[in-house]
This record gives C-alpha cells, sequence and structure tokens, in this order.
C-alpha cells in the first residue's frame, strides 16, 4: 500500500467558488494517495440547526431551507461557470428533496435524533458539489459516504466510534479505491449506525473524522486546512496580540482542545498520538508557509499564555431540598440526570450543600433538565454568562481578561485558570 495522507478542509476553507478553486489549487501542489475531509460549507451548520429549532419548536422553516437551497445553488453556478453544472445542480435539488422528505417523515418529538437526520445534510451537499468541480476539472477523485466508513453507536449528536467497524470499514470499502483513484472525498462530522442511519460526532466534529480515518489507514501525516497561520495561542477576534505555536505536544494539545480551544475538536488527538502521527494545521491562504504541528514532542513552543473564551454558559446552582450534604450519592444522581439529557459539564464545584456547574446553553434542552433536577434539588440559574480559561497563565494575563468582569466561579491549579464571569452593567 502506497503511503497515505489525511487532509481536512473545514467551513471556511470551501465556503465560496473562489474557495473551493482554493482547494484545488492545494490539492495539486503535490501528487499523493490522500483522503479529503470536507465539512459543510460557510455556516451552513448554523442555517440547518437554526431549520432543525425551528421545526422542532414548530416554526416556520421556510426562511432557512431556501437560504440553504439558494446559497449551494449560487456558489454552483459561480464555480461551475464555464463547466457543465447540470449534474451538481440536479444533485443539489435531489439532496434538498430529500431533507423535506425526512423533515416531513420524522417525529419532532427526539431532538437528537432530529439534529444528526437533518444537519447531516451540509456536508453530504458540500462533498458532492466539490468532488463533482474536482472530476469535471480533471482531478480524478470518488466520494464516500461517511456513514459506510465511520461506524457508531446511535448516541446522536454525539455518537461514540465503534473502532473495529470502522477499520474493518475502512480495510473493505476505501483502501481498495485507491488502486483506481489518488483521491478519496469523504465527509467530516457524520458516521452511521449499523442499520444505515447518520450521525454527528459532535460539533466540530470533522477533525475528529479526519482522525478516526488517519489512525485507521496508519497515515504518514494529518493536515487541517484553516483560515489562520497555524494553532494560535488565542481567538485573534479576541485578542489582538497574538502568538503562533509552531510545536504543540500531543497532551498540550488535549489538554487545550479539552478546554474548549475551537480550532481543534477534544476528540481529535487520541487517535493520531496512538499511532504518533503528526497533526499539521496549516494556512489555506499561504498553503506554502510552514504552520504549526502537533506532535510527539516534549515541550510548548513557544511557551506563552494560551486563551479560550466560552460564551453562552448556563450556570446552574444544586442543592438538596433536605438541606443534606452533596455527596456521592447526590453527585451520583446528579450527573445521571445530565447524562440523560447529554448535557456535557465545562466547570463544576461543590460545597457542603451545593452543587455548581456551567455547560454550553441550550434552550430546548433547558426546560427538561430543569424539570429532571427539581424533582429531588432546589435549582437556581444564570444564563449567558462567559467561561475563560488560561493556560499557562501570569497575572498579568488574569488582569486583562477580568476587566470590567465579575466573577461567579474560579478556579486555579498550577498551570490553568479558570473564570466563569459575566459582564458588569
Amino acid at each position: 500500500m502506497n503511503d497515505i495522507f489525511v487532509e481536512k478542509f473545514g467551513g471556511a476553507s470551501v465556503n465560496s467558488a473562489k474557495a473551493v478553486k482554493n482547494v484545488e489549487t492545494i490539492l495539486k501542489l503535490s501528487e499523493k494517495k490522500r483522503i479529503v475531509v470536507i465539512s459543510a460549507m460557510g455556516k451552513t451548520t448554523n442555517h440547518l440547526e437554526n431549520l432543525v429549532n425551528n421545526f422542532f419548536n414548530k416554526k416556520d422553516i421556510e426562511e432557512e431551507y431556501f437560504y440553504i437551497l439558494n446559497y449551494h445553488t449560487q456558489l454552483i453556478e459561480e464555480l461551475f461557470n464555464n463547466l457543465d453544472a447540470s449534474t451538481a445542480l440536479s444533485k443539489l435539488q435531489e439532496l434538498c428533496r430529500e431533507l423535506i422528505n425526512r423533515l416531513n417523515s420524522l417525529s419532532s418529538t427526539d431532538y437528537n435524533f432530529l439534529y444528526d437526520s437533518i444537519v447531516s445534510f451540509g456536508e453530504r451537499i458540500s462533498t458532492m458539489i466539490v468532488s463533482e468541480f474536482l472530476n469535471q476539472i480533471g482531478l480524478k477523485n470518488i466520494l464516500l459516504s461517511a456513514k459506510d466508513i465511520i461506524k457508531t453507536d446511535n448516541n446522536y449528536r454525539d455518537a461514540n466510534i465503534d473502532w473495529m467497524a470502522t477499520q474493518y470499514a475502512v480495510e473493505q470499502n476505501l483502501l481498495p479505491l485507491f488502486s483506481c483513484y489518488d483521491t478519496i472525498i469523504v465527509q467530516g462530522f457524520l458516521g452511521g449506525t449499523k442499520e444505515g442511519l447518520f450521525t454527528t460526532l459532535g460539533r466540530e466534529g470533522s477533525d475528529y473524522s479526519a482522525s478516526i480515518l488517519a489512525h485507521c489507514t496508519k497515515a504518514l501525516s494529518m493536515t487541517i486546512w484553516k483560515d489562520v497561520p497555524g494553532l494560535l495561542n488565542a481567538d485573534p477576534k479576541r485578542i489582538k496580540q497574538t502568538t503562533k505555536l509552531s510545536s504543540v505536544p500531543y497532551r498540550e494539545a488535549i489538554e487545550l482542545s479539552y478546554y474548549g480551544a475551537s480550532i481543534i475538536h477534544p476528540k481529535t488527538i487520541k487517535p493520531i498520538e496512538n499511532l504518533s502521527i503528526p497533526l499539521y494545521i496549516k494556512s489555506f491562504v499561504s498553503p506554502l508557509d510552514k504552520g504549526s504541528v502537533i506532535c510527539d514532542k516534549q515541550e510548548l513552543i513557544p511557551k506563552v499564555t494560551n486563551y479560550i473564551f466560552k460564551d453562552n454558559q448556563i450556570l446552574l446552582s444544586i442543592s438538596p431540598k433536605d438541606f443534606s450534604f452533596i455527596g456521592e450519592k447526590n453527585i451520583a444522581i446528579i450527573f445521571s440526570i445530565l447524562a440523560k439529557n447529554k448535557v456535557k459539564v465545562n466547570l463544576m464545584q461543590n460545597s457542603a450543600i451545593s452543587f455548581s456547574l456551567c455547560f454550553d446553553e441550550n434552550r430546548n434542552i433547558l426546560p427538561q433538565l430543569l424539570d429532571d433536577l427539581q424533582e429531588y434539588y432546589n435549582v437556581k440559574y444564570n444564563i449567558s454568562l462567559q467561561l475563560i480559561t488560561l493556560r499557562h497563565y501570569t497575572p498579568e494575563a488574569v488582569e486583562s481578561v477580568l476587566r470590567n468582569k465579575k466573577i461567579l466561579i474560579e478556579q486555579k491549579n498550577r498551570t490553568t485558570a479558570q473564570f466563569l464571569v459575566e459582564d458588569i452593567e
């Protein structure tokens, strides 16, 4: 088997006709056997989420549906220009009809199943368009459905990988194709159950998809193409002076992703770390620049404070109705309720008679979560909060992020400081 490389293109790298043509340019920089993992185009996932939420809450879906249809129609017309766009346009219409038929056939009571059934159309449309375009301009490729390769359980919206089934599917359905094709295109973010239903791997899960495929094919490297020059120590929209991290140890990358660094999906690192596969993060604007690498080095280079911001946080404060202590039994009950409602805790803290936690805001899940908790506990909550995490913090860094903020929860250890805050009015 020839050496295999895995490359992932996010939504920003395929959000326009010009961007897709840039993908073509990057792929033509070198000839190699590669798996290309592609996300939904631009903000399509957001619009599909809005469509799902509107349908779930029995609101009008027409505006979001036609945005998705018209956005992709216009992109195809601009992208193909002097080429034959009829096949791509026909396949787009077919996928959009399937989307409506799925909505008409689904019950709106299971939000998570509904979400995966509909949001999966973003990646299905984007990969179809890119595959059709590349074939027309002479870059021969084949498009595989992720649900036939990445096998998962039925834990919708955050599916767990069936590693044995996925490895078998890769060996049977993907690797043999390299005898005829140098480029195989697969949807990011998606997997499939043994019943053949689409699942999603968690928000921003396309990185994880690429990592799974890199592991199962024993790839020489994995590359994520971004709209930034590499892995930065902060979101440039939040911090004016950012620093590019040239080399990041696997363990450090896992810590950063765990705390919410948006450039890497939390589950991405482990599959490639197990085989010491380097992960390159490079700019699709300047593809020849060096970028950053996550690898088996021991030290973060350079060692600077990393800033991570998570907006739209909810703080729950939970206390037993009988004023009993928050011990193992109460914590077990609380976490069973959180698991039932698929809530991921970003920060938690307890005292003798109170347990506090924060998580990403989801107004569709909150009412049921509160009902379940209030059966046993008194519950208070705050919304629209921000969680700030500083990795390798300094006093100056702490001071800079807490200006005009009220601290609700503060936690520190030797390397990491976290603050749940709200703005001071």
